[in-house]
């Protein structure tokens, strides 16, 4: 059973990397790179503004605005063996990663530890010892498998999907703590299905060759894996387990439909469960997790429904490989280097185009770092090293001149009547800003973490918090609880809560410097501000009113006018064509888009506000607002390998970082700014630029 109070939460975020292993992120970087690598891959992040040098003015920008804004990096970077994206997060994420580094080490010699700082040196010296996880191989995790081989009839297997928060194993049936979407004051579980090993139901549904080849390569994997707990007939059980998960994947709607928050409220009393959704013993399903749940959201019934079907009429050995695998395969970066590599393989390497894995003290420092594990500890200095007060206090006014940039254009709105206006800015004005870190940290008392036993110590990390959960889970909500450390390179919008956060290690260059010029700053970090801003005013953040509840706050004539808006958009998107053959899905990536389209809307609007009627300076030869578009532009610079593009084109809601540098298509200004004009590759006549917000 899973439980991930932020899940949904986080599902808004800036940006997010495909699908990868927990601790092989595509998103991490290399502890070294070359000359050339580093040259072309970095900013300089003392002199922040356009990078002149990674602009292919060859190229018209209404021909191709990536290659003019990025062309000349494009062309010269080297992806690094160990990488499968790169672009300006990265590049700050590199930074960010080598700054928590640096704490790290200094705690790791450091001699009067405080107990939470011993924490992290203990939880670090196990993760580096390899010589012991190598020793241990399969061992750590052989309590699990033992019950899982002891699996005797439903309600033993019932019990282990149960079970899966805590040992990393499996369940086609997950649950997770959230908010209750129609009081935010409450906290509810959520009961959907996943339980699959590729990265989404096309790929086992797909007959296109690449994924027929996938799969062949995801057998192969599985009876590996299998082969490290001793199975009997590894071979055998590996095509069972992809049998299984096909049934489970047809089963599953289609991420663009599970995005759809009308769909997926579906609220239940606990009692009603048995009736609703028979089959499935509710009572030892949910007993494993101590929550009282007294009323439940069921986000996706009818395959709820098939699923339970899938799990009664497949044999119990069958469940038992499956299992098995599924939990050798979700520890697997926690055991020995032989089970990890053979991990790396198919999920970094055959999936992603990954051709080394990262170095180990990375993957311990991407451990660390999480919400529920010692991030907030490791925050807490990283604030007091590495974020000034002075940032937080510039962030703050940047927000409050997006707010009212988004105030004027909600009033300035030809399609929206006055009725749906006033919920909007009643919306507006209830947006709350977190910036750079949380006013209360974590208090970890209780938790116990060792210097020799890793997978014990990701254990009670997970006990340990989800115990929190569970004393918390009939008490009001949270509000001060955030879903990202501030170490973190990234931001969120939160319906629930309708607050926007920003971690402070995205507060820094390429995205935010106190001395950089307006049009930079506005074009770079407003743009982040005002996409997630954005969200609370996309197709589905739209959905919630100015208290976080989901509620229909549109007359019947907007919302008619917003929908035929927002499909226009989605067809722009769905025109697009990364890899020949597979198109952006304009409706997976809706909420992204329409965060990015409104959200730089509403930048330049800011901007054009702080130039306070005045015009702005051109520097190295560049107008204020072509500076403005280009910062945009060079912050979603990215390269990738073709196999990470394609898996983020079938499982992430964010549209390639290419296509996100196209924005500006739908800005008058943006025309002027650069002279498009019809007949260029990027021109789009007037009535079919898409203006939203």
């Amino acid at each position: 059973m899973k439980y991930k109070l932020l899940a949904a939460t986080i599902a808004a975020a800036l940006s997010l990397s495909g699908c990868s292993k927990p601790e092989q992120s595509a998103s991490s970087a290399p502890a070294k790179e070359s000359q050339t690598t580093a040259e072309a891959g970095k900013p300089e992040l003392g002199s922040f503004g356009v990078d002149l040098t990674a602009m292919d003015t060859s190229v018209k920008p209404g021909d191709d605005f990536f290659g003019y804004a990025s062309g000349t990096w494009y062309k010269n970077y080297e992806l690094p063996a160990d990488k499968t994206r790169f672009g300006a997060f990265n590049a700050l994420r590199d930074r960010s990663e080598e700054q928590v580094k640096a704490i790290v080490d200094d705690l790791m010699t450091k001699q009067d530890l405080n107990t939470e700082e011993k924490m992290v040196h203990d939880f670090y010296s196990a993760y580096m010892d390899t010589d012991t996880i190598n020793a241990q191989g399969i061992e750590p995790i052989s309590d699990i498998l033992g019950m899982i081989s002891k699996i005797g009839n439903r309600d033993d297997l019932t019990r282990v999907f149960g079970q899966s928060w805590l040992y990393g194993s499996a369940t086609p049936i997950y649950s997770y703590l959230g908010y209750n979407r129609l009081d935010p004051n409450e906290y509810q579980v959520t009961v959907g299905v996943g339980g699959l090993g590729l990265p989404d139901r096309d790929y086992y549904l797909s007959d296109e060759e690449r994924f027929v080849k996938i799969r062949e390569a995801y057998v192969a994997h599985v009876e590996k894996m299998l082969a490290f707990a001793g199975a009997e007939s590894p071979a055998e059980g590996a095509q069972q387990i992809l049998e299984l998960e096909t049934r489970i994947a047809d089963a599953q709607w289609p991420r663009a439909k599970r995005r759809n928050r009308d769909l997926t409220l579906n609220q239940i009393e606990r009692a009603s469960l048995s009736d609703a959704y028979p089959g499935f013993n509710w009572n030892t399903f949910l007993a494993q997790s101590d929550l009282k749940a007294p009323e439940l959201n069921i986000s996706t019934p009818e395959p709820l429904k098939d699923v339970i079907n899938i799990i009664n009429e497949t044999d119990l050995g069958i469940w038992k490989t499956y299992l098995t695998f599924h939990t050798i395969s979700n520890n697997s970066s926690l055991l020995s280097e032989e089970i990890n590599n053979e991990s790396f393989d198919f999920y970094s390497r055959t999936l992603n185009g990954q051709q080394e894995p990262r170095p180990r003290w990375k993957r311990a420092v991407g451990q660390l770092s999480g919400t529920e594990s010692l991030g907030f500890v490791l925050g807490k200095i990283y604030v007091d090293r590495y974020f000034p007060q002075s940032s937080k206090a510039q962030m703050s006014e940047l927000v409050e001149n997006l707010r009212t940039a988004l105030g004027k254009r909600i009033d300035g709105l030809e399609w929206m009547g006055d009725e749906t206006k006033k919920e909007a800015r009643a919306k507006l004005a209830a947006f709350r800003p977190k910036i750079g870190y949380p006013d209360e940290w974590v208090d970890l008392s209780g938790l116990e973490i060792s210097s020799d036993t890793l997978v014990q110590n990701i254990r009670n990390l997970r006990k340990f918090f989800h115990e929190k959960d569970v004393e918390n889970e009939l008490k009001p909500t949270d509000r001060e609880r955030w879903g990202m450390t501030p170490q973190t390179v990234n931001a969120y919008y939160n319906p629930s809560f309708n607050e926007i956060v920003f971690p402070a290690a995205i507060l820094q260059p390429p995205f935010f410097d106190p001395n950089a010029d307006p049009a930079v700053n506005y074009g770079a970090i407003g743009g982040v501000i005002g996409h997630e801003m954005g969200h609370g005013f996309d197709d589905q953040g739209s959905k919630s009113d100015a208290n976080g509840i989901q509620r229909n706050w549109w007359t019947d004539e907007d919302l008619t006018a917003f929908t035929a808006k927002v499909e226009q958009l989605g067809a722009q998107y769905d025109a697009y064509e990364p890899v020949e053959g597979q198109h952006v899905n304009g409706q997976l990536t809706m909420g992204e888009n329409i965060g990015d389209v409104g959200g730089l809307a509403m930048a330049y609007e800011a901007y054009k506000l702080s130039l306070d009627g005045k015009e702005a300076p051109v520097i190295d030869g560049l107008t204020g607002d072509q500076r403005f578009f280009l910062a945009w532009a060079q912050v979603w610079r990215e390269k990738r390998t073709e196999q990470s593009l394609i898996n983020q084109l079938r499982t992430d809601p964010h549209s390639p970082a290419r296509y996100r540098t196209l924005t500006p298509r739908n800005m008058d200004a943006w025309y002027e700014a650069f002279d498009v004009k019809p007949g260029d590759a990027l021109y789009l006549a007037p009535e079919d630029r898409v203006q939203i917000w």
